[in-house]
């Protein structure tokens, strides 16, 4: 009689849907890096105020777990808008390899990056930056070859201007700087990592970008969705020693059209309603907004799950 008992609860929980049942859900990330800690706190958000439970699957880069999610494989993932844009139309880094099954979910924060020097280089505008060693090829992380080109870009420059360095990824590049292998490498803004330069170097500084339309232009037909903006020095902004003029761009959750409008729905008001959850699990969170949610990407669609999740916020204005 207790055996029967014990299996008639065990057939009630699985049927009525118990905690065992809970779904399972997959967000593509990177194995280190920004993308990681912003999906690791995406999937504990959504894990905790959902109804499910999100994990994230680590590869080995945004151009590898994009195509997973366009194929219906993988749920959820999280990019760059320029990565998101290149993917979705299947440009730059996605050249011929176009992935029209991803839909927007949330717009989460912007970045800001820029060409960062040594204080004492006598370098204080891109000009400056001819003929010097700057970073290349980025083979584990092609994004940073683009972004040198669109700092370059703003003076009308390219990597024939430069001294080009083959670097594998960020990190050794701004390991390189430290060791004053290159004059300036692509630096984030508020990154602690900029901490460990500054006392390497004996102080660095950020280059303010030419902000004049023709440079917004020509920095835009380079990286889709990105805009120069001017941040204004603070405690944590390592470099931005004065108002500076740097590339701002938003980082995106995007979903495969296959996942359910439920499913979508639930993760995008498990962060809405829980930013406090988000901010407090890293600074990167910081600028994030819930009614920013929302914002308009040029060329990218929403999923209706999320429109949906909006429209009831009362944000979605189109």
């Amino acid at each position: 009689m207790k055996i029967g008992r014990i299996l008639a609860a065990i057939s009630v929980a699985v049927f009525v849907g118990g905690p065992a049942t809970a779904q399972t859900i997959g967000i593509g990330t990177t194995k280190t890096g920004a993308t990681s800690q912003v999906t690791a706190a995406i999937a504990k958000v959504a894990s905790k105020f959902g109804g499910m439970q999100m994990r994230t699957t680590p590869m080995a880069g945004t151009q590898k777990y994009i195509p997973a999610v366009n194929a219906g494989t993988l749920e959820f993932g999280a990019a760059n808008i320029m990565q998101t844009t290149w993917s979705v139309n299947g440009e730059v880094l996605s050249k011929g390899r176009p992935n029209p099954n991803l839909r927007m979910v949330a717009t989460l924060m912007q970045f800001r990056v820029g060409p960062l020097v040594a204080k004492d280089s006598g370098i204080t505008s891109v000009a400056g930056l001819k003929g010097k060693k700057g970073p290349s090829q980025f083979k584990a992380a092609p994004l940073f070859v683009e972004l040198v080109k669109g700092a370059l870009s703003t003076n009308s420059m390219t990597y024939a201007d430069i001294t080009a360095v083959p670097i594998a990824a960020l990190v050794p590049s701004w390991k390189a700087l430290m060791e004053r292998k290159l004059d300036f490498a692509i630096g984030a803004a508020g990154s602690g990592f900029m901490n460990r330069i500054a006392q390497a170097l004996g102080g660095i500084h950020f280059i303010s970008l030419d902000m004049s339309p023709a440079s917004q232009s020509r920095m835009g037909a380079i990286l889709p969705g990105a805009e120069i903006k001017t941040l204004k020095p603070r405690k944590g902004l390592t470099g931005v020693n004065g108002p500076t003029n740097l590339l701002h761009f938003d980082y995106t959750l995007f979903a495969g059209k296959h996942v359910s409008d439920d499913v979508v729905y639930r993760v995008a008001k498990a962060m809405y309603e829980n930013k406090a959850a988000l901010v407090e699990s890293s600074p990167l969170w910081k600028g994030f907004s819930s009614k920013g949610m929302s914002k308009a990407q040029k060329g990218l669609t929403y999923h209706p799950g999320a429109i949906k999740l909006f429209k009831e916020k009362g944000t979605w204005n189109r």
